[in-house]
């Protein structure tokens, strides 16, 4: 048996791509992980990982032996889960990371709701701006709002992203509303630093063609309630997500600058590590996400009505 828990243990070093992310995992210390490796390898009497002091790496052979350890941890599962499936119920401590103004505004109040159909589940909720690794730093499940490309995560779409360009009554009364997509150029335009191209705006005209705007302006910020608190003021234009000032707009505090436009530049997805049997409480929560949000949020409703954009390339 020590020589299982040591392919397993390695297995999930090489999976994880490092013996912090795998300890997490596996509920683990860095050292016991370490000192489980090093004994294979000796037992073995081969190196099976490249260390560096920034990643490790399988060896050849550790490449060889990796394959067959999955088969073997996954196999192990299946006989743990198959004794325990039919009782299994959502518990235990649910690490879950979001959006600072998604966590706030949306997902945080649907909390209570949650946890009073699944009371043994204890959520530990992280809001930040900033892209986090989800196995390194050891989330269960992070809600995400982009346009995702190749991942070893396991994604969820939640619903549709779109976003909107928008201005305060006061500011358009003071400095006039843009006609035309480029028009933006002349304006004080807010922008948001964590996408990739912060001062290229995306919008359509009223033929349908869409442009890219460069814009530029005296607030830059890596936070949309910061830029919607500064639109609200009367500091400039916006280009936020719905979700984020659809109220506002509904209630006349911001104006949809391009209503025939609706740039869907991306999807709301929860996702989580790859494993070949999903966990109770990811599961519970990841459905629960998908019955309470998509596919039509209700902070869409005055956007989509056919003025949908093509998702972003």
């Amino acid at each position: 048996m020590d020589s299982v828990n040591a392919m397993i243990v390695f297995a999930r070093v090489v999976e994880a791509n490092g013996f912090s992310a795998a300890a997490r995992r596996l509920g683990l210390s860095k050292s016991a992980v370490s000192k489980q490796v090093a004994a294979l390898e000796d037992r073995l009497g081969a190196r099976l990982l490249n260390r560096t002091t920034r990643r490790i790496s399988p060896t050849e052979i550790g490449q060889a032996l990796f394959e067959r350890c999955q088969r073997i941890a996954a196999e192990v599962e299946e006989a743990e889960l198959a004794v325990t499936r039919l009782s299994a119920a959502p518990r235990g401590r649910l690490r879950v990371n979001s959006s600072m103004s998604f966590g706030h505004i949306f997902l945080a109040p649907l909390l209570p709701a949650f946890q009073a159909l699944y009371p043994e589940v204890t959520v530990e909720l992280t809001l930040n701006d900033r892209l986090v690794d989800v196995v390194e730093e050891g989330y269960d499940l992070a809600v995400r709002i982009a346009r995702l490309g190749d991942s070893s995560l396991i994604a969820r779409k939640l619903a549709d992203a779109r976003r909107i360009i928008a201005a305060a009554p006061a500011y358009l009364a003071q400095h006039g509303r843009p006609a035309a997509p480029a028009d933006l150029a002349a304006h004080n335009c807010l922008t948001y630093s964590y996408v990739a191209r912060p001062g290229v705006w995306r919008v359509g005209d009223a033929d349908g063609a869409v442009h890219e705007v460069a814009v530029t302006g005296s607030l830059h910020t890596n936070n949309g309630d910061a830029l919607r608190a500064a639109a609200l003021g009367g500091l400039g234009i916006v280009d936020l997500p719905t979700f984020l000032v659809g109220d506002d707009i509904a209630a006349g505090r911001l104006v949809h600058l391009f209503p025939h436009y609706v740039d869907r530049f991306g999807g709301i997805y929860a996702v989580y590590p790859h494993n070949r049997h999903l966990s109770a409480k990811v599961r519970a929560l990841v459905d629960f996400l998908v019955e309470q949000i998509g596919p039509r949020p209700p902070w869409d409703c005055p956007f989509v009505a056919g003025r949908d954009a093509p998702a972003a390339q």
